[in-house]
Formats: C-alpha cells, structure tokens, sequence
C-alpha cells in the first residue's frame, strides 16, 4: 500500500503495531512524532475495516442527516456524531455508513425522512430526525429536525437513542405563518429558522467540520446552516453536502434538499 501525501503533512510506510485494511481512504500521517494510519470510509452501505493487529483505534462517526421539509418547511437534523477510542481484537469489524435523509416531496403533510444510521463495531450513530413539514411535525434523531410553523410546532428531539455524551441537539420550533424551524446540530440546536451548529474534528489530521442542521425556511427566506447543512451559507443557497451528516434544508417555493451522507473514519498509531 502506498500512502497518499496531504499537503504539509509528513507521509510514512507501514511500521510494527496495529494494523487493519479497508476504506475508500487510506493514509499515513505524523503529528508531533507519532504516525498513525487513517482509514476513511465514504461509500454509503456496508463494509469492513479488517483489524490485523489489535490494539486501540480513534474514530468519528457520523450518522446521515435528516431530509428538509416542505410548505415553510423546516430543516433537517444533522446526523448522530460520536467520537472516541474503542479498543479491537483482530478480524473483521463492520463499518456502515449512512445515507441522507430524502427531503419531502410537493405533499405538504410529507415530512423530510430521517438519515440512515452510521456504524463502527460497537458504535453507532443515529440518523438525524427529518424537517418538518404543515402540519406534520419534525422526526426525532441523533439531532432532531426543525418544527413546522404550522401551530408553532416545535422542533425533534436530539440524541435519539440517548448516548453519552451526547451525540447531537433538538430541532428549533416553527414559528406560526413565518418559519419552519431550523434542525439541530452536533455543536447546538435549531434556533428560530437557523440550523444549529455542528462539530469540527482533526481525526484526518486537518480540522473539518460535521454535522451542522439544516437550515428552515421563511416569508423571508432561508435560515443559515452550518458544517454540510443545507440553507443559506455566505448569501448563497446551498444543498447539504455529501459525507458531512449535515441537514437538508426546508421548502418554500423552492426546492428543498436531502440530508448529507454520513462518514466513518478510524485511525490508530503505528
């Protein structure tokens, strides 16, 4: 196997320790003088990290986010974010990655569906609760979706199955006739029509941002998202992006967005 270079990071062969195969990604890393080997898994399904060598492994984890909603729709949550060391054995560990939630058709009483949950041995993160849409209200999830403005609903439910610590927030309220609310994020919950902000991790050896709610929508436009999440980012209307857990943003007389993709990404020292 030969390690694919980052800019300004220091690329290394394989040395003695833990060692696993497996991923869309694979590469080595040196910080502050340790290498470790990361493994990044993309592809939405079912996999394998093949674990040589046992030892301890780093990893992130994030679900796929929820759906946005229709008519003043609501944003979705962002998918389940969970990060920590779990200790393996060798053999096969299961890696699943989790699909967007899909976002809510021309039927007004079709919320946005929930994201696909994401896992890791023993790990697993919970799709993001879909957006709301008049007058159903928002799914609970790893962050809750946004509350239609039908009736001021309020918003999902995060960290759904409860996990500690947390593994994401709850959708922000719909607001009667003005707003459906924005989703919850890893880092906050919805608030008003604006997603919640999500998590950033430096597991690939640069800092990205994760799971960030979706944005809802309103008489005067869409809500702000964050990390992936779709709704109005720099004055610019954005679907939520691929492999970040972030929500979909919400409907109003314009297309609304399927939740991001999840991810799964392991790294160990060698």
């Amino acid at each position: 196997m030969s390690p694919i270079s980052i800019p300004g990071k220091v690329t290394l062969r394989q040395q003695s320790g833990a060692w696993a195969a497996g991923g869309d990604t694979v590469y080595e890393i040196e910080i502050s003088g340790t290498v470790y080997r990361v493994h990044i898994f993309t592809t939405v399904g079912t996999s394998e990290l093949v674990v040589a060598n046992g030892g301890n492994f780093e990893y992130l984890v994030v679900a796929g986010g929820g759906g946005g909603g229709f008519s003043f729709g609501a944003g979705g949550g962002a998918g389940g974010y969970r990060t920590g060391t779990l200790s393996l054995p060798s053999g096969a560990t299961v890696i699943e990655v989790g699909a967007g939630g899909l976002a809510s058709n021309s039927q007004a009483s079709t919320p946005g569906s929930n994201g696909g949950n994401s896992v890791f041995a023993s790990i697993t993160s919970a799709g993001g609760g879909g957006g709301g849409s008049n007058p159903i209200g928002a799914s609970d999830g790893g962050s809750g979706g946004g509350g239609t403005q039908a009736f001021s609903g309020r918003g999902g439910y995060g960290n759904v199955p409860p996990t500690v610590p947390p593994q994401g927030n709850d959708g922000g309220a719909g607001l009667s006739g003005q707003w459906g609310g924005g989703g919850g994020g890893a880092g906050s919950a919805g608030s008003g029509k604006n997603g919640g902000t999500g998590a950033y991790s430096s597991i690939t050896g640069t800092s990205v941002g994760y799971a960030g709610g979706g944005g809802g929508n309103s008489l005067s436009g869409f809500g702000s998202a964050s990390e992936g999440g779709g709704g109005l980012v720099g004055g610019v209307v954005v679907s939520a992006t691929a492999n970040t857990g972030g929500g979909g943003r919400g409907d109003s007389g314009q297309p609304n967005s399927n939740g991001g993709s999840g991810i799964v990404i392991v790294r160990y020292a060698l």
